[in-house]
C-alpha cells in the first residue's frame, strides 16, 4: 500500500509544478482502478456521483457513509485522492474542521469545503463566515503530519446567485483564510475564469471549463489554470450509456450498445494496472 504522506507530497507537487493537470472523478473502487490503470496522477470524488451510486439525490449522504466511501477509495489505488466535502456537514467552523480531520483519517490528502448552506432562502453564507469557515478548516490541515490541500469554493453559480465580482470577492477572502486551492463551479466563459485568475494567486480549479461551450483542456491550460476536475460528467456518462442500452432493450430490442461496451478482460486488466496492492 502506498504510504498516505507519499500520496500527499506527491499531490502538492502536481499543484506546485508547472503546467495543468485533470483531476477526474471516480464514484466507487471499479471506476477509481479503471482510471489510475489509464494513467491519471490523481482522483478526486464526486458527492453527486457517489449518491447516484447509491441511489439518492446529491446532499443525501451522511458524513459516516461518506467517510466509509472515501476510505474505500482511498484504499483503491496508489493515487492521491482529495474529496468532495460539501459543505463540511455543518454550519460550524468547528464542525468543518473535525471533517478535514476524519477526512484525513480515511486517507484523504486534500479536500474542497462549499460556502452553500442548504438552505434555499439563504443558499450561501455570508462572505465572513465562509471565510471563517475556511479558515478553520486550513488549520486543521495545517496541524496535519503530511500536506493536506483545502480547496475553497465559491457556491455561486451553482445556488443561483451568478454574480461574478461576489464570486471574485469570495475568493480571495478564501485566499485570504488561507485556502490552498480556490474553485467556483460553473463559470460561464472564458472571460470569467481568466477575471477569476487574475484575481487570486493560488491554484484555480476549474469544473470541465467554461459552461457556455467547452473547450479542450490545453486552451485552459494556456489561460494558466492549474486542475481541471469532472464533478458528476463521468458518473453521468456511464449512467447515461445504462439508460441507453435499456431504452434500447425495451424498444427495438437491438444490441447496439455493445459497439462501445468495454470487454471484461480489458476492465480487468486496467483495474489490475490501477490497484494499488
Amino acid at each position: 500500500m502506498t504510504p498516505q504522506k507519499d500520496k500527499a507530497f506527491a499531490f502538492k507537487a502536481l499543484h506546485d509544478l508547472p503546467g495543468m493537470f485533470v483531476l477526474p472523478n471516480p464514484w466507487d473502487v471499479g471506476s477509481a482502478r479503471i482510471l489510475a490503470g489509464l494513467g491519471f496522477k490523481a482522483l478526486a470524488s464526486t458527492s453527486a456521483g457517489f449518491a447516484a451510486s447509491t441511489g439518492v439525490a446529491d446532499y443525501n449522504i451522511t458524513r459516516d457513509l461518506k467517510l466509509a466511501h472515501l476510505r474505500q477509495l482511498c484504499a483503491a489505488t496508489p493515487l492521491p485522492l482529495t474529496a468532495d466535502l460539501e459543505n463540511g456537514f455543518g454550519h460550524s467552523p468547528e464542525t468543518c474542521a473535525e471533517t478535514i480531520r476524519l477526512g484525513a483519517e480515511a486517507g484523504l490528502v486534500g479536500g474542497s469545503i462549499e460556502d452553500f448552506t442548504g438552505d434555499a432562502a439563504n443558499p450561501q453564507y455570508e462572505t465572513a463566515a465562509a471565510a471563517d469557515r475556511v479558515r478553520a478548516t486550513v488549520e486543521a490541515a495545517n496541524a496535519l503530519p503530511f500536506p493536506f490541500l483545502v480547496t475553497a469554493r465559491a457556491e455561486n453559480f451553482f445556488t443561483g446567485v451568478p454574480d461574478l465580482s461576489d464570486v471574485i470577492a469570495r475568493l480571495q477572502a478564501y485566499q485570504e483564510a488561507g485556502a490552498h486551492v480556490l474553485f467556483a463551479p460553473g463559470l460561464k466563459t472564458m472571460a470569467d475564469i481568466k477575471s477569476a485568475l487574475g484575481a487570486v494567486d493560488r491554484p484555480v480549479n476549474v469544473l470541465m471549463g467554461p459552461r457556455s461551450s467547452f473547450v479542450p483542456m490545453a486552451e485552459l491550460e494556456a489561460l494558466g489554470v492549474k486542475r481541471v476536475s469532472m464533478g458528476s460528467a463521468l458518473s453521468n456518462t456511464a449512467y447515461g450509456a445504462l439508460v441507453s442500452a435499456g431504452e434500447e432493450l425495451l424498444g427495438p430490442g437491438t444490441l447496439g450498445f455493445l459497439k462501445g461496451a468495454a470487454t471484461g478482460k480489458d476492465l480487468s486488466d486496467m483495474m489490475a494496472r490501477g490497484s494499488d496492492s
